[in-house]
């Protein structure tokens, strides 16, 4: 895992998929593989307006980047980039980004699943539904098949 980069950035502005892709893979001639992956906000079937993501600060970035080097070391890839947004995020915006890259594909679909299932159960992030009518839906419960999700790693060795 050493020398592995590993990029971890919780931010209110928006991300350009392609320009972080192009920032993780320029000039890397061993990367064989390249797994994307974008969650977005939804309007739950023109029922919602806005999603409020909040997090703790510093806490969430540790916890974040504690999975992606987990992610490194278990799949061996040879690079990762997990941008998580906070704020109001509307309708169709970007929310989330895992960008990882290895030598071949199965390991860098592992290794997005991987951070994607552990980010949403794992992560100290916190949602807030806010309705087309303008009254807060109230925060979102965890699901029970995100942990599920998580779970089925603890019975996986690669």
């Amino acid at each position: 895992m050493t020398g592995v980069p590993v990029t971890v950035r919780v931010q209110r502005q928006d991300f350009d998929l392609a320009a972080e892709v192009q920032a993780l893979s320029t000039g890397r001639h061993d990367i064989g593989a390249v797994v994307t992956f974008s969650g977005l906000c939804r309007d739950e079937a023109g029922s919602l307006s806005a999603l409020e993501l909040e997090h703790y600060p510093g806490m969430a970035e540790a916890e974040i980047t504690r999975i992606c080097k987990e992610a490194v070391t278990r799949f061996g890839l040879q690079a990762v980039c997990a941008i998580h947004r906070h704020g109001k995020i509307l309708p169709g915006e970007n929310i989330v980004l895992v960008v990882t890259a290895s030598p071949h594909r199965q390991a860098a679909f592992d290794g997005a699943n991987f951070i994607m299932d552990f980010l949403k159960t794992s992560a100290p992030f916190w949602k807030k539904e806010h309705a087309v009518d303008g009254k807060e839906r109230g925060w979102v419960s965890a699901k029970d098949e995100d942990d599920s999700a998580r779970d089925r790693w603890s019975n996986t060795k690669d």
